[in-house]
């Protein structure tokens, strides 16, 4: 039977273990974030002609919208073969499916060419991507907080948080650079695939990279407790993760989703609705606003690891409150630097927004990971996340552009954003501190696992002696 406590690999495994992590979560939200961007500058005139300028970007985010849709399905999934046969395993399928969806929109004809059929590839390419992403997360967190050790668990589950700015990064930089260099007819013909075919590239080094890990200590310990039970007829069958977790870690999904409310829409709004609002609203041109994102993409990436140290230190709770305090309270300063029409001005808005989300996404991946018990944890975590993305992130550009269509007007924007922030404070507020846990002493408890029929008379042996119970949350 595996030991209860689970000694930390050797600095130089953990740094390769985060490594893959953060290269493949850095290339799947690039393909995601690509498809943002694109949506945002490029889509509505190619796919969905015609329109109104900016009714052709509602439709266009639509689409983008979808890809959401499909995340819980994707987080089901993976959520329940992860839980199964492990974290490695579905970490490469969700790279392979991410990757081969964006670069097949690399290769689709437009409008001009198929006419209807056009969006609709689209859309069912973008479905694909937001299957694969809705399995990415949950895997990718895991495997770097189940490595680790519960003193520096919020630094090093951070990192592959990083690649969400990361991906921004490079996607935001490699339409910059495009943008720049080519005309506006030459891009809309052929450049704005490049970026999409790139990622056929990025997707072999980042199998290369994660094909060398080894799967999670803490899962194999759980994974043989669990067969060495049903060897000695301790349990009957072994429920569905996704039963387990609805039967007992329902609360802590619903506070996964509450927290997520204001992260994944304050997100959005910052770095995709932006590219509309700043080009239709504040008159600035596209490339300055790629350049002012591309700039507050990079901080983001630098303090994201600061404030998972951070809530190591004083707690995920604290630092998670936090940021969702302080978004909630720069939503007018925002549209207001932003409505100046200056490139300093708007690299401070969207600078200043990143800096505060990353007070909520940092501590995310550790904070999540340590609501669940190790069998359950993939399906826990990545529901929780995911289906709050539909509500959350997948309507948030969509949202705000038909507000601002609505209104003229930013103020219902920031009040859209400033309700999401009270969710997510009464959700956080509501919820335990959890730095402290060890995931390798978080167990299923006895009620949580079947046990056999047994005479009345009888006693039901147990295993408690050899495992700690679950921390209640």
């Amino acid at each position: 039977m595996a030991s209860g406590t689970t000694a930390p690999p050797p600095p130089a495994s953990l740094k390769r273990i985060v490594a893959a992590s953060l290269i493949g979560t850095t290339i799947e939200w690039y393909d995601f974030f690509l498809y943002g961007s694109a949506a945002a500058l490029v889509f509505n005139k190619l796919f969905f002609p015609g329109s109104d300028p900016l009714v052709g970007t509602l439709l266009s985010f639509l689409t983008y919208a979808v890809g959401f849709a499909a995340r819980p399905l994707g987080a089901l999934v993976f959520g329940h073969y992860g839980d199964r046969l492990g974290r490695k395993k579905l970490l490469v399928l969700s790279l392979l499916l991410m990757g081969g969806a964006t670069f097949a929109i690399g290769l689709l004809p437009t409008h001009a060419t198929v006419g209807a059929a056009a969006p609709v590839l689209l859309t069912a390419l973008r479905l694909v991507q937001g299957f694969a992403l809705g399995g990415e997360w949950g895997g990718a967190v895991l495997l770097v907080s189940e490595h680790g050790d519960a003193k520096r668990r919020g630094f090093w589950a951070s990192w592959p948080q990083t690649g969400a700015p990361a991906g921004q990064l490079l996607a935001t930089g490699v339409l910059s650079l495009l943008t720049a260099t080519q005309s506006d007819a030459a891009f809309l013909s052929w450049g704005w695939r490049i970026p999409f075919l790139i990622s056929g590239v990025l997707v072999v080094v980042g199998l290369w990279i994660r094909l060398s890990v080894d799967e999670s200590p803490v899962f194999k310990q759980a994974l043989a407790r669990a067969e060495a039970r049903r060897t000695t007829g301790t349990d009957g069958p072994e429920k569905l993760p996704l039963v387990s977790v609805l039967r007992h870690h329902w609360r802590d999904v619903l506070v996964a989703m509450g927290a997520r409310m204001a992260e994944n829409i304050s997100y959005y709004v910052i770095t995709a609705f932006i590219l509309v609002y700043a080009t239709t609203s504040a008159g600035v041109s596209r490339q300055t606003a790629l350049n002012a994102v591309l700039i507050a993409s990079a901080v983001h990436f630098a303090v994201i690891p600061a404030w998972g140290a951070l809530s190591d230190r004083v707690g995920r709770r604290p630092v998670y409150l936090l940021g969702a305090a302080g978004v909630g309270l720069w939503m007018f300063p925002f549209f207001s630097l932003i409505d100046t029409g200056g490139f300093a001005n708007l690299v401070l808005a969207v600078t200043v927004g990143l800096v505060l989300h990353g007070a909520m996404y940092a501590p995310q991946a550790a904070f999540f990971s340590e609501m669940f018990a190790t069998r359950m944890r993939y399906s826990g975590a990545s529901i929780g996340a995911q289906f709050a993305s539909v509500a959350a992130g997948a309507p948030a550009p969509l949202i705000a552009t038909a507000l601002l269509a609505s209104y003229d007007s930013s103020t219902p924007i920031s009040l859209y954003v400033i309700g999401a922030v009270v969710l997510t404070l009464i959700a956080v507020g509501f919820a335990k501190e959890t730095r402290d846990r060890d995931l390798s002493d978080v167990e299923a408890t006895a009620d949580e696992r079947p046990v056999p029929a047994a005479p009345a008379d009888a006693r039901v042996p147990s295993d408690r002696g050899s495992a700690p119970p679950c921390p209640r949350t």
